[in-house]
């Protein structure tokens, strides 16, 4: 075969494939897709997923299946979407702890390069809350009250390397100041030694946190975001309060495997965004204690760039360790 002819059959072969993949993104999708969130049922990301996946089926006319799969600190349902077919029909609901785990454990995979980003869908920021003995309303009142007592207060968390200690470690690096963490099993158990007054301080979701501020039985100091929550607009942020670029939040980011075809990603953020449009849904989210994002495949990525850069240094600084 001349090199003319052996030219043109390998333009006729690529033609041919790069017809049958446009041919198969157009078409997608063509059965259910799975939503991989790797917490267990009830929390705050397996509650936005389903809403998301409830709205996204109708956008897509195919069923979205939320399958949970809890375990290893989100590794194992993550590396499950790491090593899926990258065809569009097994993706992933990405939270803080995609930012989190490189700083603390030998991952099966990496979080950035074994991913697609698809879509930033939501942001759901902690908010700073103390019990009504500590006394200072503000942020930097809290701050020189530290200052004045170094070591002697604390605070909360769910866990062990949680996005609920990080805040807290981040806020002792960004304020030049020493609290101690004290450790639950469960934001529930460490929100009820908070309201018993047998810890100082916390940062969590205002889901749970909310109704005892308007109760008066806690108070709250600021919200962990850049920008104000529009569930509690009257609350000042960390970030405006002295603590510029403060941010603690857990987030909701749509990712699938590594190398997912340009035109299922685009037809899946497409549509991603205009769930995240849906008044309704904003609405919800809101209640949730979260905020819509409706951010681009490259936003998705780029936020958790900047999450595993941030919580590498706290961890680092806090001389954190996976338990």
């Amino acid at each position: 075969m001349s090199a003319a002819r052996l030219a043109l059959s390998l333009m006729g072969i690529i033609a041919l494939g790069t017809a049958s993949s446009v041919a198969g993104a157009q078409a997608y999708p063509i059965k259910p897709i799975r939503l991989i969130v790797p917490l267990a049922p009830g929390g705050g990301g397996d509650l936005v997923s389903r809403l998301l996946a409830s709205r996204l089926a109708e956008h897509l006319g195919q069923t979205v299946i939320v399958d949970n799969r809890p375990g290893g600190s989100t590794i194992i349902g993550t590396e499950l979407v790491a090593r899926a077919q990258p065809d569009g029909y097994t993706l992933l609901m990405a939270t803080s702890s995609h930012g989190i785990n490189p700083s603390l454990y030998k991952l099966p995979f990496d979080p950035i390069r074994d991913f697609t980003g698809i879509s930033f869908f939501a942001t759901s920021p902690m908010m700073l809350t103390v019990h009504p003995s500590v006394p200072a309303t503000t942020v930097r009142e809290l701050v020189a009250l530290a200052q004045s007592r170094p070591g002697k207060l604390n605070f909360g968390s769910s866990g062990t390397a949680s996005i609920v200690h990080l805040a807290g470690e981040l806020l002792n690096t960004s304020a030049n100041i020493k609290t101690i963490h004290i450790p639950y099993k469960g934001t529930g158990p460490a929100l009820a030694d908070l309201l018993g007054g047998q810890i100082d301080m916390m940062f969590a979701s205002p889901v749970p946190t909310l109704p005892h501020v308007k109760s008066g039985k806690l108070r709250a100091i600021a919200m962990a975001s850049l920008q104000r929550s529009p569930a509690i607009p009257e609350l000042p942020t960390l970030a405006e309060s002295g603590l510029p670029g403060f941010e603690a939040a857990t987030y909701y980011i749509v990712l699938g495997p590594a190398n997912l075809p340009a035109p299922i990603v685009s037809r899946l953020s497409s549509e991603i965004t205009k769930v995240a449009r849906q008044t309704d849904v904003r609405e919800r989210l809101v209640l949730e204690g979260a905020t819509v994002v409706g951010g681009t495949p490259q936003d998705a990525i780029a936020h958790i760039e900047l999450e595993i850069v941030r919580w590498t240094k706290v961890v680092k600084a806090a001389g954190i360790k996976a338990n």
